[in-house]
C-alpha cells in the first residue's frame, strides 16, 4: 500500500484511493489507536492478513552504518581465525528486541492527508475471508482497558477465518514494527521466516478447531474471568485464583443445515506458539446464518441474522435447561434463544407470506436497540430495551423481564428508506437490457402478455431482492468524559453504483424521526446534520469501476494531545456537539482498492451558514475586529431606532421627508424691466447645510454598527420559524398573483 493515496475531490466529499496488489476480502477498523496515534486497519487478502498503521507520528528513518576505510581498503578485511578443539563454541546471538522510535510531530494535521506509517503482512498460505474485532468504543492506547483487560493497551486482539476451514485468534503488538525489524537478516534466510505463527513479530496464534467447512462469519468479545465461577476441574479452580482475561469467539458455517460454534480462549499464550482449542458450545440451526455480532454492553448476548426468516438473540451464558450439570467449564453446554425479530412482508399477492430479505443487522444505542437494513432499501430500528428518546417504560431485558425467553417483535420503532432505492421497491420500473421487449422493442399487448406484466410487477422483485448485498457499520464516537458517547452508522448496498448513507448521530436522528412521525417540527432546512441521513455521492470516482464489497467507519479522534484537548475551554463542546460536518470517515472496500471518504471542508448546510456567527464562541468580546473611524462611543446595551417619517421632538422637525422651506412667491416679478434676467442675477445668500437635513438617522445606524452583538438576543431568535414565516408570505403573494391572473372581471350594468 502506497504511503500517499490518490486523491479525488467531488462537490460533496473527498476520496483517497489506496490501490493494492492483492484481492481483499474483508476490512475492519481496530477500535484502539496505537501509542503514537495511528489508526489500525486490518484486512484479509488472498495470502493472509495485513495490518496497516495510518496516521500518527512517523517512524524515524533507518540509519545506515558508516563503513570506515583505511588506506583505501575496506574495513571488512578477511581475518583468519584458528579454531581449537579446547575452546568453547561461540555464543549464539541474542534475540532481536524491537524498539521503534517516532518523530515528535504527527504525519498530518487536521487539514492534510494521514500517511501510511507502517504495514505488516502475516502470511497464512491461504486466503483470509473474514476478520472480527472487539466491539469496544474507540480510544487511545492509554485508555484501552475494556472490561478490565490491560492487555489491550499493548496488544491487538482479533479473529480471522480462512478458506481452508481454519479459524484463528491472533494477538499482535499494538506498536508498529520499526524499519530495522523488517530488515533483519534472519528474515532473508527463508521465504517462510516471516509467516504468521513463527513469533518474529511478537504474534500468537490460537487455532479454533472443530470446523469441517469454511466459516461464513465470526464475532469476538472479551470476558474477564471472575474468581469463584463454576468449574469442576481442580486445575481450573487453582488457575482462577488470579483473574484471567478470556475471549469468546463465535463462528457460523453452512455445515449441515447451519452450525454455530463458540470457543473460550485464554489470552496467555507466548509468541511463536500455536495452541488448539475445542468449542465449548455447538448449536445446530434450522437454516444457515448470514452474520453475527456480540452486544457491546451485555457481552453474553449474540445477535444472529437468518435471512429472510428473522433476527434472533442468543445468550451463551444462560442455560436452556436449568439442570444442565454436564458442563465442566464456566459456561453451559447449550445456551438460550431469547428473542426473535421478524421483518415486514414483501409486496405480492394477498396470499403471499414471504418476508423481506434481511441484508444486515447491528446493535445500536449501546446494545439496547437493533438497526436493520432490508434488501429493498428499507431500514428500521427495533427498540428492545427502552432506548427510544420517547420511551416511558423499561425494555424487554429490564428487571421485570429478566427471564425473557422465546418472545418476538415484528414492528419497527422508526423506519424509512435509503435514498436511491426506489428501483428495488418497484422492480417493474427497472427493465433489464437483456429482457425481451426492453430497449425500445414494441411488444403487442395481448391478454397473455398483460397477465405476465401484472405478475412481474407484483412478484417479479422477490427473486432479485435475494441477491442484494450490503451491510451496516456502527461505531461509537470519541468522548471526553466517562459517559457513553454518541454513535454513527454507515448503511450500504453494494453493486457497480453503490448506495452508501451515513447517520452522523443515531440518537438525534432517532429523535427527529419520532417527532416527524407524531407531527412535530422537523428541521426542514437540514441544518443540523445529525438529524438527517446523508447519502455519499460520486463514489465511482474513487472505486474506479470496481464493485463495493464492504464499508467501515473511522471515527475522527482529535490528533492533538489529550492534555491540550482537555484544558481547552471548548474541548467538551467539540466532543459532544457533532454539528460541523460528519464525525466519521467512511472506508469503502473494493475488490483491490480501499477508498477513504470524508466530507469536503466547504460543504456546509443552510442553517449552519445562517447561524454560524451565533454558534461561534467568542472568547474575547473587547478586541477590535474592524477598523473604526473614531473610538467606540459609550452606548447602552439596547438602542431604540425611530425610523418614522413623522417629526421628531427636539430636532426641529428634521427628518428624511421633512418639507424644505420654499422662497416666497411674492416679489419675484417686481424687478425693473431694464435688467434682463440673463445678464444680471442677484446672488441669493446660501445658508450653511443644516445637520438636520438628509438622512438624519445615519448617525444612529453608525452607532448601532459599532455595538457588539447581543448574544442573548440572538440565542432567543428562532431562525427556522422566521424563515418559515417568510416562506408563508411568499406563498400567499404567489397565490394572490395567480388568482389575479386567472380571475375574470365582473361588470355590473345599472338599469337606467
Amino acid at each position: 500500500m502506497q504511503a500517499i493515496p490518490r486523491t479525488r475531490r467531488t462537490p460533496q466529499n473527498t476520496q483517497h484511493t489506496y490501490s493494492l496488489s492483492r484481492r481483499i476480502y474483508d476490512v475492519k477498523i481496530y477500535p484502539v489507536q496505537s501509542p503514537q496515534g495511528a489508526t489500525v486497519i486490518i484486512y484479509g487478502q488472498e495470502n493472509g492478513i495485513t495490518i496497516v498503521w495510518r496516521g500518527g507520528r512517523r517512524l524515524k528513518a533507518q540509519t545506515q552504518p558508516i563503513k570506515e576505510r583505511r588506506n583505501g581498503a575496506n574495513s571488512e578485511d578477511a581475518v583468519m581465525i584458528v579454531d581449537s578443539d579446547d575452546e568453547q563454541p561461540a555464543a549464539t546471538a541474542s534475540p532481536f528486541v524491537d524498539r521503534p522510535e517516532f518523530d515528535d510531530k504527527p504525519t498530518a494535521d487536521a487539514s492534510s492527508i494521514p500517511e501510511i506509517v507502517q504495514t505488516l503482512d502475516l502470511a497464512l498460505g491461504t486466503a483470509a475471508l473474514h476478520v472480527a474485532v472487539l466491539p469496544m468504543p474507540p480510544c487511545g492506547a492509554e485508555e484501552a482497558s475494556w472490561n478490565g483487560a490491560n492487555i489491550l493497551k499493548t496488544k491487538i486482539v482479533f479473529a480471522i477465518t480462512c478458506a481452508n476451514t481454519d479459524a484463528y485468534l491472533v494477538t499482535l503488538p499494538l506498536t508498529p514494527p520499526s524499519h530495522e525489524s523488517k530488515a533483519r537478516p534472519e528474515l532473508r534466510q527463508s521465504l517462510l521466516a516471516g509467516n504468521a505463527g513463527t513469533g518474529v513479530w511478537g504474534e500468537t496464534l490460537t487455532l479454533l478447531a472443530g470446523q469441517s467447512r469454511p466459516c461464513s462469519g465470526l464475532a469476538i468479545t472479551l470476558v474477564k474471568q471472575k474468581p469463584g465461577s463454576r468449574s469442576r476441574s481442580l486445575e481450573r479452580a487453582a488457575a482462577q485464583a488470579i483473574p484471567v482475561t478470556r475471549v469468546i469467539v463465535a463462528a457460523h458455517s453452512r455445515e449441515a443445515s447451519g452450525t454455530l460454534r463458540l470457543w473460550d480462549v485464554t489470552l496467555d499464550g507466548k509468541p511463536g506458539t500455536t495452541n488448539r482449542i475445542e468449542p465449548f458450545q455447538t448449536e445446530y440451526l434450522p437454516s444457515p446464518l448470514t452474520s453475527i455480532s456480540f452486544n457491546p454492553s451485555h457481552i453474553t448476548q449474540l445477535l444472529t441474522v437468518a435471512s429472510p426468516h428473522a433476527v434472533r438473540i442468543y445468550d451463551y451464558a444462560s442455560a436452556s435447561l436449568p439442570s444442565d450439570d454436564t458442563s465442566e467449564g464456566p459456561f453451559p453446554t447449550q445456551g438460550s434463544w431469547l428473542l426473535s425479530l421478524y421483518p415486514p412482508f414483501t409486496r405480492g399477492p394477498p396470499m403471499s407470506t414471504a418476508r423481506k430479505p434481511i441484508v444486515a443487522s447491528e446493535w445500536v444505542a449501546h446494545g439496547r436497540a437493533i438497526l436493520t437494513l432490508l434488501a429493498d432499501g428499507q431500514w428500521g430500528i427495533w427498540d428492545i430495551d427502552g432506548a427510544s428518546p420517547s420511551a416511558t417504560s423499561g425494555g424487554l431485558f429490564g428487571k421485570a423481564n429478566a427471564g425473557l425467553r422465546g418472545s418476538a417483535i415484528t414492528s419497527f420503532c422508526v423506519s424509512g428508506h435509503l435514498e436511491g432505492t426506489s428501483p428495488l421497491r418497484n422492480p417493474a420500473t427497472q427493465k433489464s437490457p437483456a429482457a425481451p421487449g426492453s430497449g425500445g422493442d414494441f411488444v403487442p399487448m395481448t391478454p397473455h402478455t398483460r397477465r405476465d406484466a401484472i405478475t412481474s410487477a407484483i412478484t417479479g422483485g422477490s427473486e432479485k431482492l435475494a441477491a442484494v448485498r450490503g451491510g451496516i457499520a456502527v461505531t461509537q464516537l470519541s468522548t471526553q468524559g466517562t459517559s457513553p458517547g454518541e454513535e454513527s452508522a454507515v448503511l450500504w448496498l453494494g453493486g457497480a453504483d453503490p448506495i452508501v448513507s451515513v447517520i452522523p448521530v443515531i440518537s438525534r436522528f432517532w429523535d427527529s424521526q419520532l417527532r416527524r412521525a407524531v407531527g412535530g417540527g422537523v428541521n426542514l432546512w437540514s441544518g443540523a446534520q445529525p438529524t438527517r441521513m446523508i447519502r455519499l455521492t460520486d463514489l465511482a470516482a474513487g472505486l474506479l469501476g470496481e464493485r463495493c464489497t464492504g464499508a467501515a467507519a473511522i471515527p475522527k479522534i482529535s490528533r492533538g494531545s489529550a492534555a491540550a484537548t482537555t484544558s481547552s475551554p471548548t474541548a467538551k463542546d467539540s466532543g459532544s456537539n457533532y454539528t460541523e460536518g460528519l464525525p466519521i470517515e467512511v472506508l469503502l472496500q473494493g475488490e483491490t482498492r480501499i477508498v477513504v471518504v470524508h466530507e469536503s471542508e466547504d460543504v456546509t448546510s443552510l442553517t449552519t451558514r445562517l447561524l454560524g456567527t451565533r454558534r461561534r464562541s467568542r472568547l474575547d468580546l473587547d478586541s477590535t475586529k474592524a477598523i473604526l473611524a473614531y473610538p467606540r462611543p459609550e452606548q447602552p446595551n439596547s438602542v431604540a431606532f425611530n425610523l418614522s417619517i413623522a417629526q421628531r421632538p427636539g430636532r426641529g422637525g428634521g427628518g428624511v421627508f421633512r418639507p424644505r422651506a420654499r422662497p416666497p412667491v411674492k416679489g419675484l416679478f417686481d424687478q425693473p424691466s431694464d435688467v434682463l434676467p440673463s445678464t444680471e442675477i442677484h446672488d441669493e445668500p446660501q445658508s450653511a447645510p443644516s445637520s438636520q437635513q438628509g438622512l438624519v438617522f445615519i448617525n444612529d445606524l453608525s452607532y448601532a454598527a459599532d455595538q457588539p452583538d447581543d448574544e442573548f438576543e440572538a440565542a432567543g431568535r428562532d431562525i427556522e420559524q422566521e424563515l418559515m414565516d417568510i416562506m408563508e408570505i411568499d406563498r400567499e403573494l404567489e397565490q394572490l398573483e395567480s388568482e389575479r391572473e386567472r380571475g375574470t372581471k365582473r361588470v355590473f350594468f345599472e338599469e337606467g
